[in-house]
């Protein structure tokens, strides 16, 4: 009995090791954008690079926050902002859209699964019933 727990642990160890993906594999990463569909491919990528690059920047300066979640996310705001061409216009939609965000959450507390996203979906068009577009277009 005892040898059969074994070796059936040891088959399902084994199986579960043979389905694990790399993570350096060479498939390519879900991108949110992809810029061969945009009108001006070029541009796009520059924009996503500089993009990257202001993030990197962005979280080497907070990086002795990194282990206090509201601390290094207001650092992370404030130095992406800091970067801008207009800091304070910045400030003021991020701010606004945390206050979009915490008014979602509320609105969606305790729900899960389909019933969450069919919440956040409704929610969100609200905001832009409400004249709010996302990431302050107007």
């Amino acid at each position: 009995m005892r040898l059969s727990l074994v070796i059936g642990s040891a088959l399902l160890a084994a199986s579960t090791l043979g389905h694990a993906q790399d993570p350096k594999s060479d498939a390519p990463k879900h991108r949110r954008f992809d810029c061969s569909q945009a009108k001006d491919p070029k541009a796009c990528e520059e924009r996503r690079t500089k993009a990257r690059e202001m993030h990197s920047k962005a979280a080497k300066a907070c990086e002795a926050s990194k282990d206090k979640a509201g601390e290094h996310r207001d650092c992370m705001r404030r130095e992406m902002c800091a970067q801008t061409k207009d800091p304070a216009k910045c400030e003021a939609q991020a701010k606004e859209a945390m206050a979009r965000r915490d008014k979602m959450r509320e609105a969606c507390r305790g729900k899960q699964g389909e019933e969450l996203r069919s919440c956040i979906k409704d929610e969100r068009a609200k905001g832009r019933a409400d004249g709010k577009e996302h990431r302050g277009k107007s």
